[in-house]
C-alpha cells in the first residue's frame, strides 16, 4: 500500500526525522513527533504509527496506553527527505495526552480547535451557531424554520450554480457553488450528520 522504503529518508546525526500527523479527512494538523528508522519500519509493516520517544530514548506505539491509536492512511516526505507528513485516521478522534483533538490547541492562553479545510471551519460556525443562537442570524434562522426553508434554499442555489454554469461564469459559479456548500452544511448540520461522514464517503469512493 505505502512505497515508501526507510532507505529514501534522510535522518539527521541522531538518526530520527520529524514527523507530522495530519487527519487524512480534513488535514487537521494532530501532533509532531519524531521517528526513527526502526519507527518508519514498524509503522510502515503494522499500518499504525510508531514513534521514537527522546525522553524515554525508546520506541512507543501511538495509543498503546489511550487507545487512540492512528491507522496509516498516507506517507509522504519532503523535497529533502528530511520531514514526513503522516496522514491517519485517529480513532477516538483524540491525539494529544490532554484529552484534546489536536496538541496544536492553543493561541495564546486561549484553548482553540485547530484549524482544518474550509469546509470544516465553517461547518464548525453553523454546528456553534445551532448550540448557541443569536439574534440576526442568517443560520439560526435557517436552523430555526427546519427543513421547508432549508430544503427550499438548496433547491435554489442548485439552480442558481446550473445557471452559471449555463452562462459558463467562472467568478459567478465559484460564488454560487460557496452558496450551495453552506446550505449543504446547514442542511447536514440540521440532521445531525457530521460532515466527517461524508468525507468517508468520499474517500471511500474514490478507492
Amino acid at each position: 500500500m505505502h512505497s515508501l522504503s526507510p532507505d529514501q529518508i534522510h535522518f539527521d546525526e541522531r538518526g530520527l526525522v520529524p514527523a507530522i500527523v495530519q487527519d487524512y479527512l480534513d488535514g487537521t494538523v494532530l501532533m509532531l513527533a519524531w521517528m526513527n528508522r526502526e519507527s518508519l519500519e514498524k509503522t510502515l509493516s503494522t499500518g499504525q504509527t510508531w514513534f521514537w520517544s527522546r525522553s524515554r530514548a525508546q520506541l512507543w506505539p501511538k495509543g498503546s496506553t489511550s487507545g487512540h491509536v492512528q491507522n496509516l492512511r498516507s506517507l509522504r516526505y519532503d523535497c529533502d527527505a528530511d520531514a514526513l507528513l503522516v496522514g491517519v485516521e485517529q480513532v477516538g478522534d483524540i491525539a494529544c495526552h490532554t484529552g484534546e483533538r489536536s496538541c496544536f490547541h492553543r493561541q495564546g492562553a486561549q484553548v482553540v480547535a485547530p484549524p482544518a479545510d474550509t469546509l470544516s471551519q465553517v461547518f464548525a460556525v453553523i454546528q456553534d451557531r445551532q448550540a448557541q443562537p443569536q439574534p440576526n442570524s442568517y443560520t439560526c434562522k435557517l436552523l430555526a424554520d427546519g427543513d421547508n426553508r432549508i430544503l427550499k434554499k438548496l433547491g435554489e442555489e442548485t439552480a442558481e450554480v446550473v445557471m452559471a454554469c449555463k452562462d459558463d461564469d467562472p467568478q459567478a459559479i465559484a460564488a454560487e457553488m460557496a452558496d450551495l456548500f453552506y446550505h449543504a452544511l446547514v442542511a447536514l448540520a440540521h440532521h445531525r450528520v457530521d460532515l466527517r461522514q461524508v468525507y468517508r464517503q468520499l474517500q471511500q469512493r474514490r478507492g
